[in-house]
C-alpha cells in the first residue's frame, strides 16, 4: 500500500497552506494513504487545522523543546524516524522545505525529485527545467522511498472537511548539536504572506527607489494584497530580499499579480506563470512582460498607480 508523509509547515499557530497543497498532490497519486506530521515545541494549535484537510488520514504531533524553531538540522532524523513505513516523502517547495527535504534525503540515501508539477502515477511525475521553459517527465525507482518537494504553485488547495485522527508520536532519533538557533530577523508586516497572498503587486527597478516602493505599498493596502519585487529592484537594494519574486525567489500562484515597472525577464515570468490574472504596467509597450499579460497598460507608473489607488 502506497503511504504518503508530509512534512506539515507552520508557525505554532497558523498551518501554511502549502500543506494543503501537498496534501492535493498526494491525492493525486491514488489509494495513497496521507499523514502530515507537525514538529514543534506544541503543536496543539496547529494539528486541528491539519486534521480538517480532506484526505488526511492521520496526523502525527512530534512535540519537543529542540523543535521550537524549524531548524533542518535538527528536524531531519526525527523525519527519516517517522518515514519508516511510508512509501514518499513529501515537503512544499518553499524556502522551509528546500531547506529540510534534501537533508532528509540525504540521510536516507536516496535522491530527491524537485518542483512536482503534476502527476502521472505513483512513482512517475513531471517537473520544470530551465527556468520553466520546459518541462520533463520524471520516473522514480518503486523499489525506494520517494522524496520530494511538491511546486504549491501548481495545486490547489485541497478543501477542508476532513476528520483526521491526531495521534502524538515520541521518536527515538539522534539529534545532532553542531547547529543551534541563534534568531531570525525578518521585515514586519501586516500584509499578507507573499507566496499564499491571492492578491500580489510587485514593483521593479523602473520605481527608482526604496522611497518610491511605498506607491506600492499604499495601493496594495487598499487591496489587501502582499507585495513582491523583482531580482532587479531587490539587487537596487528598493526592496528586501523576500519581497523577490521570480526564478531565484518565491514562484507564486495568486489569483490576481499586477507587475509594476517590470520588463518580465524570464527569471521573472518563471516566478509567476501560474498567476490566474497578470496586469502590466509598463511605459515600454514593447516589454516582455506584455506578451504573457491578460491586461497590459502602457503609461507612466507614477501616474496611473496613484490614479488607480483613488479609483480604489
Amino acid at each position: 500500500m502506497l503511504k504518503v508523509l508530509i512534512i506539515g509547515e507552520h508557525d505554532g499557530k497558523t498551518l501554511n497552506p502549502a500543506t494543503q497543497k501537498c496534501v492535493t498532490c498526494a491525492a493525486a497519486i491514488g489509494a495513497a494513504e496521507i499523514t502530515i506530521a507537525l514538529l514543534g515545541a506544541d503543536t496543539a494549535a496547529v494539528a486541528p487545522q491539519a486534521a480538517a484537510i480532506h484526505g488526511v488520514h492521520r496526523v502525527l504531533r512530534v512535540d519537543r523543546p529542540e523543535n521550537a524553531h524549524p531548524l533542518a538540522a535538527i528536524f531531519a532524523p526525527q523525519i527519516v524516524a517517522l518515514a519508516a513505513d511510508y512509501t514518499h516523502v513529501f515537503g512544499p517547495s518553499t524556502s522551509f522545505g528546500k531547506d529540510l527535504t534534501p537533508r532528509v534525503a540525504a540521510l536516507l540515501g536516496v535522491p530527491q525529485v524537485s518542483d512536482l508539477m503534476a502527476v502521472e502515477g505513483a512513482y512517475r511525475f513531471k517537473r520544470p527545467i530551465y527556468a520553466g521553459n520546459a518541462i520533463i517527465t520524471v520516473e522514480a525507482d518503486p523499489a525506494r522511498k520517494l522524496v520530494a518537494t511538491v511546486r504549491v504553485a501548481s495545486f490547489e488547495a485541497a478543501p477542508l472537511g476532513g476528520t483526521a485522527a491526531i495521534e502524538a508520536k515520541t521518536v527515538d532519533a539522534a539529534l545532532p548539536t553542531h547547529t543551534r538557533y541563534v534568531g531570525s530577523k525578518s521585515g514586519s508586516t501586516d500584509r499578507p504572506d507573499l507566496q499564499t497572498a491571492a492578491k500580489v503587486i510587485s514593483g521593479g527597478r523602473a520605481l527608482g527607489s526604496a522611497e518610491n516602493f511605498k506607491i506600492l505599498f499604499s495601493l496594495a493596502a487598499k487591496l489587501n494584497a502582499a507585495v513582491g519585487a523583482s531580482r532587479a529592484a531587490v539587487d537596487a537594494g528598493y526592496a528586501a530580499n523576500e519581497m523577490q519574486v521570480g526564478q531565484t525567489g518565491k514562484i507564486i500562484s495568486p489569483e490576481l499579480y499586477i507587475a509594476i515597472g517590470i520588463s518580465g525577464a524570464i527569471q521573472h515570468l518563471t516566478g509567476i506563470k501560474d498567476a490566474r490574472t497578470i496586469v502590466a504596467i509598463n511605459k515600454d509597450g514593447e516589454a516582455p512582460i506584455f506578451e504573457v499579460a491578460d491586461v497590459g497598460l502602457v503609461g507612466d507608473l507614477f501616474q496611473i498607480v496613484p490614479e488607480l489607488e483613488r479609483l480604489v
